[in-house]
């Protein structure tokens, strides 16, 4: 009489533990925004303490949703940003949120002030 192969089951724990992309889709005319790096050190070569540090106000776009609701003839309104663009947001817009150990914002497509070319 053979013994069947022990089967190794993953528990959910491991699972859960794999770094797969988390794949986010903000809705209506929202975006998700990266912001970019503060800098640690001065023009003139002084290093700043991270207290002083000032949250840039660019970043680039990650995600994009479907755009905003035409209300008279039920079509979307395409946005005029697209994944990968830079731009500058005004300082306190959106909501701050936390996927896969980056910090992201949520933000309508109104907050956006500029995009970088």
């Amino acid at each position: 009489m053979t013994k069947a192969p022990a089967k190794t089951s993953k528990s959910p724990a491991s699972a859960s533990s794999s770094k797969t992309p988390l794949a986010v889709r903000p809705l209506h005319d929202k975006i998700l925004v990266k912001r970019d790096e503060a800098q640690s050190k001065t023009e003139s070569g002084l290093y700043l303490p991270e207290s002083s540090k000032d949250k840039p106000k660019t970043g680039t776009i990650q995600a994009v949703g479907t755009g905003a609701l035409n209300t008279d003839t039920g079509e979307r309104i395409p946005l005029s940003v697209k994944k990968g663009d830079r731009v500058i947001f005004s300082s306190y817009s959106g909501t701050e949120v936390k996927l896969d150990g980056q910090d992201l914002l949520i933000m309508s497509e109104d907050d956006i002030l500029a995009v970088v070319d």
